[in-house]
C-alpha cells in the first residue's frame, strides 16, 4: 500500500556567486505524488528556472557582467586632457560703424552711373572708355599737427559708443560714417582749428571733433586672425589667453626697440607683439 503526503508550499532561492549556479524556484501545483491511489495522480512539480539579468549561459553558469569605469572629469581615453588658455573678451556683435547719409547717396548715385553707362554703350555700341586722367600724387603727411604741435599719425581712442565721421572739418559737411565702439583706437592724421583727420583699423579716413578723441588713455584692437597673449615679451612663453580680431584691450607699456607691448584684456594681463595690434606705431614708446 502506497501511502500520500502534500507538500508544503515553498519558495526556495539559491545563488551561488562563484558557481554562476542560476536561481531556482521550487513551487507546489497542488495535487498529490505518488502512484494512482484512490484518484487521479498528481501532476509533478514545475522547477523553473529564474533568468539572470546578464550573462547567464545555457549551462546554468555565467559570468558576471564588468563594471563600467567611472573616468575622472576630463580624461579622454587615458589621456589626460590639455588645458587650453582661455579666450579673453569678445567682440561687439554690433557693427565697427555703420555708413552716413552721404556715403549712401555716393553709393546710388555711383551705381545711377554704371547702369546710364551701360544703357548708352548698349544704344550706341560698345566704346572704348576714355583714359582715365593719372591720379595726383599724395599729399604728404606732416610730422606734427598744425595746432597741437604733437606728432603725427598718432593714436587715440574714441571716447562714445557714437562717434560721427564726417567728409570735412566742420558740421557743415556730411555725415560719411558713425563709429559705435567706445575705446575703438583710430589714427590722427592731420589737425585743422578743433577738428581731427582720422584713419581706422580698415583705412577709411575722414574728420571728427576733437573733444571725441580720447587723451591719455591708449587702446588697441587684435589685428586679423587669433593671437595669444604671453606671459613674457617671449616667443615660447606660456600662454595667458586667447584674444580674437576685433576685440579691444588697454595697452599698459612698450619700451623702445622692443617688439612687445603690455597689454590688458578684462582681468587678463600679458604681453603682445606689436605687429599683431592695431593702436602703435612700430618704435613708439609707452609708459615708463
Amino acid at each position: 500500500m502506497r501511502r500520500t503526503f502534500t507538500l508544503p508550499t515553498f519558495l526556495l532561492l539559491a545563488f551561488s556567486g562563484s558557481l554562476g549556479t542560476p536561481a531556482a524556484v521550487l513551487a507546489q501545483t497542488g495535487g498529490q505524488t505518488g502512484g494512482q491511489t484512490g484518484g487521479q495522480a498528481a501532476p509533478p512539480h514545475t522547477l523553473q528556472l529564474l533568468p539572470r539579468a546578464q550573462g547567464s549561459t545555457q549551462g546554468g553558469s555565467g559570468t558576471a557582467s564588468r563594471p563600467s569605469t567611472v573616468r575622472p572629469q576630463g580624461e579622454a581615453r587615458g589621456n589626460a586632457a590639455r588645458r587650453e588658455p582661455p579666450t579673453a573678451g569678445k567682440p561687439d556683435a554690433r557693427a565697427t560703424k555703420r555708413p552716413g547719409a552721404a556715403a549712401k547717396g555716393a553709393a546710388g548715385a555711383a551705381a545711377g552711373a554704371a547702369a546710364g553707362a551701360a544703357g548708352a554703350a548698349a544704344g550706341a555700341g560698345v566704346l572704348k572708355p576714355p583714359a582715365p586722367a593719372p591720379a595726383p600724387p599724395p599729399e604728404p603727411e606732416p610730422a606734427v599737427g598744425s595746432v597741437t604741435g604733437l606728432p603725427l599719425p598718432r593714436f587715440a581712442p574714441l571716447r562714445s559708443d557714437e562717434v560721427n565721421m564726417r567728409a570735412g572739418p566742420g558740421t557743415r559737411f556730411p555725415i560719411e560714417w558713425t563709429y559705435q565702439r567706445r575705446d575703438l583706437p583710430v589714427e590722427i592724421v592731420r589737425e585743422f582749428d578743433q577738428w581731427r583727420r582720422i584713419r581706422d583699423q580698415d583705412g577709411t579716413e575722414g574728420w571728427v571733433h576733437h573733444s571725441n578723441l580720447g587723451l591719455g588713455r591708449r587702446t588697441f584692437t587684435v589685428r586679423g586672425e587669433m593671437h595669444t597673449m604671453r606671459r613674457r615679451p617671449e616667443e615660447d612663453a606660456g600662454a595667458v589667453a586667447r584674444l580674437q580680431p576685433g576685440v579691444i584691450g588697454r595697452i599698459r607699456a612698450c619700451a623702445q626697440g622692443s617688439a612687445w607691448c603690455e597689454v590688458q584684456v578684462g582681468e587678463y594681463r600679458g604681453w603682445l607683439k606689436r605687429a599683431e595690434m592695431f593702436g602703435v606705431t612700430a618704435d613708439e614708446v609707452i609708459g615708463g
